[in-house]
């Protein structure tokens, strides 16, 4: 149940008048309170006060309402009906949608050929998290990882290949592509390509060159260039999945990146040559995506480089129009670095100038910068940008360190998941927009805001309840709450509400300050409210248990939205 939801549509209802709920964290006056007498007050000609007695006595006639009373210049103060909370808890599942909507997520954006780093953290996390949320809910996704496939890189990878091997038949004009070659491309070693190649393109006119000449014969499909670059792809691939299982998130629906775009090119330029949206500027052909009411710069948009190639901004295009034709989407939603900010408001108004997809359906959500403690980008002990498999590494260490401290005897396989808890955790804690600092011992920490914190309280109820059968905690229709389980219950039902509210403000933080927060009280109820203990009555014992099994399954139902797992022991 939607407790919000209901409680305001019956207050609504009954007063005739729209009212804005809130809901105090301290519920010792109430479980819901509002200022609709003060804000209606001066449109009636009342006074707030008087205006709120008349409002409390259509309040309490409501059959889930125990008490209403007037505070202050005139705030209302909601108490619920025990037997109405009681009665009303469940644990979540998956929503029926009404209206479901169709949304492309775009996520990852991993490149071929280059092992993943710390940039593609925020948005695997938080664009696998709107993933769950948003199937939780009801709607149809597809996930895409518009992997970097085809330009000025891949170039540079074959021409460094090259640069070593230039024995291989690969870089042949006349190669077969029936040709067996002997050739294996080591994952760790390939890594290494981009880097050394990039490096040296700056230094080497001639290597700069030869790396720009075989892209462009690349893109022409030089059958030697396009079988050694499946060869690496394949590799890369490979690699990718791997970090995609580590940080347990779900499989992309594509993993189709700028090649798949580029075939779309040619039916994309047709669409902008008929409406006159392409012009010649310094050599290059742009779009003009400028509107009279920018007050703001706002540079041409690319669609081919004073040399002729296709760019990052024509395949970006191309890959909506890909994206229009195969999933009819309502929505197109980017998880990239906030600093991509221009680059997707150009693509908006480009796309919709086409006519190809309407601004309106666009989003960008731009995330913030992972930082050290000194405020900067995180980076390495050697100063380099940290990779991803560095991360986990680091938090894998931390909690490794935390475990051997308290002599406790865990396997990896859990600290793996308590680690991987911990880095998940942290990133959607914070306001995706905003900059964090990454401190592997402090995302590490059993105790406070962390997600070893929120496993450890969900290992707790898991262990008492796999000391009893499941089907021996029969629900009682009445039960008589204390203010521990009945503050317990009250957040379980607000767990629909902070999901809807997640995916509609596209704010994954507030799914992880919920799990805090629930697992907050689980612990309060836990410490308070004995229940295996001899001295507890049966009935008494009867209703912690189901208390404890709707905990569990609303406590584990958000972990999994996170794309967290709980360990079988802490």
């Amino acid at each position: 149940m939607n407790l919000y939801k209901y409680v305001s549509e019956q207050i609504n209802e009954k007063l005739g008048m729209p009212v804005n709920l809130e809901s105090p964290r301290n519920r010792e006056f109430g479980d819901f309170a509002t200022n609709v007498a003060m804000v209606m007050a001066k449109q009636v000609g009342k006074n707030p006060r008087d205006l709120a007695n008349e409002l409390v006595g259509k309040l309490t006639e409501l059959d889930f309402v125990a008490d209403a009373n007037v505070a202050g210049p005139g705030f209302i103060n909601i108490k619920l009906r025990d037997d109405f909370i009681w009665q009303n808890t469940t644990a979540p599942k998956q929503m029926d949608n009404a209206t479901p909507q169709t949304i492309d997520l775009d996520y990852g954006a991993y490149n071929v050929a280059k092992s993943l780093h710390i940039g593609h953290l925020r948005t695997s996390i938080v664009g696998d998290t709107f993933n769950r949320i948003s199937k939780f809910l009801g709607h149809k996704t597809f996930s895409w990882n518009h992997i970097g496939d085809w330009g000025k890189p891949m170039g540079l990878i074959i021409a460094w290949i090259e640069r070593l091997h230039p024995e291989l038949p690969y870089f042949r004009d006349n190669f077969d592509s029936n040709t067996p070659v002997n050739f294996e491309i080591n994952p760790n070693e390939l890594n290494t390509y981009y880097p050394a190649a990039s490096a040296l393109a700056k230094q080497d006119p001639e290597f700069q060159a030869r790396a720009q000449e075989i892209k462009a014969k690349f893109q022409d499909g030089h059958p030697g260039y396009f079988a050694l670059y499946e060869k690496f792809l394949s590799v890369s691939l490979n690699a990718m999945n791997n970090t995609v299982r580590r940080l347990n998130i779900l499989p992309f629906d594509y993993d189709l990146g700028e090649r798949n775009a580029a075939k779309y090119l040619d039916d994309v330029e047709e669409i902008l040559r008929d409406k006159n949206m392409i012009y010649e500027s310094d050599g290059a052909e742009v779009i003009n995506v400028k509107r009279d009411t920018d007050n703001a710069p706002m540079p041409p948009y690319m669609w081919r480089d004073s040399r002729g190639a296709d760019t990052y901004d024509s395949t970006d295009l191309a890959a909506v129009y890909c994206r229009k034709k195969t999933d009819n989407p309502d929505k197109i939603i980017y998880f990239t670095d906030l600093r991509q900010s221009l680059h997707f408001e150009q693509l908006f108004r480009a796309a919709d100038m086409s006519g190809i997809f309407p601004y309106d359906r666009f989003e960008h959500i731009g995330y913030g910068t992972i930082n050290g403690a000194d405020g900067k980008p995180f980076k390495t002990r050697d100063g380099n940008a940290a990779g991803l498999d560095d991360i986990l590494d680091m938090a894998n260490d931390a909690v490794q360190e935390r475990v051997k401290e308290s002599g406790k005897e865990l396997d990896d396989e859990t600290i793996k998941t308590i680690a991987l808890a911990a880095v998940k955790f942290n990133d959607l804690l914070h306001d995706v927009r905003s900059d964090y600092v990454f401190d592997p011992s402090a995302i590490t920490s059993f105790e406070g805001r962390t997600g070893p914190y929120i496993l450890y309280t969900a290992v707790r109820l898991n262990s008492i309840l796999n000391k009893v059968q499941s089907s021996k905690i029969k629900v009682q229709n009445e039960y008589k709450m204390n203010t521990d389980e009945r503050n317990l219950l009250i957040q379980i039902m607000d767990f629909e509400r902070t999901i809807v509210s997640a995916f509609e403000n596209r704010a994954t933080d507030m799914i992880a300050n919920y799990a805090y927060d629930l697992a907050q009280l689980i612990n309060t109820f836990y410490h308070n409210c004995p229940i295996m203990r001899d001295d507890v009555d049966d009935e008494t014992k009867l209703g912690r248990l189901h208390i404890v099994r709707v905990a569990r399954d609303t406590l584990a139902t958000t972990i999994d939205l996170m794309g967290l797992k709980v360990p079988s022991e802490m």
